[in-house]
């Protein structure tokens, strides 16, 4: 099973819209950590350099140099995928991915996903930049964790489906489509 390590960028955790939380529910061994630019939690630079995991900074390759970009999961003996998350506007983001050095040595993994955003709680400029929770579902369906992968998107469809209707007010069918589909991963 993969691993993941949010990396969170200033009060992102304290959004109501952020999807980051989401994987800690479905994913086991997931990590969390704070970011500030002058400073280093230390127990990430432990968990990057635990050899039960082969660390990924998930990252749009066109930030990176390309030597670093990869597009695939390796499955290396006795190592387990460990996916970095910058967990923050793309904005914010970007300045993550150049002002942090400990993750300069780390392979980025740059995703192609197949179909466009369906995160609408907060919307990007670009339609081809997806929520952590979507990145994160992307992630597990690459390192063949599929079960994990649906259940995190069925869940991020629920979610954003209570918090679409909290804004409202309106009141959520409980036994509806989604929240069936839900079901079947609990």
């Amino acid at each position: 099973m993969s691993g993941m390590c949010l990396l969170m960028h200033d009060v992102e955790a304290l959004k109501p819209s952020n999807t980051g939380w989401l994987i800690a529910d479905v994913v086991a061994d997931t990590s969390a950590f704070g970011w500030l630019r002058t400073a280093v939690e230390p127990a990430l630079p432990a968990l990057l350099s635990d050899p039960q995991w082969q660390p990924y900074l998930v990252f749009p390759g066109e930030y990176a140099e390309p030597e670093r970009v990869v597009s695939e999961v390796q499955h290396a003996p006795g190592k387990r995928p460990l996916f970095i998350l910058l967990d923050a506007t793309w904005t914010e983001a970007r300045k993550m991915f150049r002002k942090s050095p400990y993750l300069d040595g780390l392979p980025v993994l740059t995703l192609q996903p197949e179909q466009l955003s369906r995160y609408r709680l907060r919307r990007s400029t670009r339609d081809d930049h997806l929520c952590t929770a979507e990145v994160a579902a992307l992630c597990l369906e690459l390192a063949g964790d599929q079960h994990a992968a649906d259940a995190l998107n069925a869940y991020l469809d629920v979610f954003s489906q209570h918090y679409l209707a909290a804004k409202a007010p309106r009141a959520v069918d409980l036994d509806d489509a989604l929240h069936q589909h839900l079901q079947l991963f609990l």
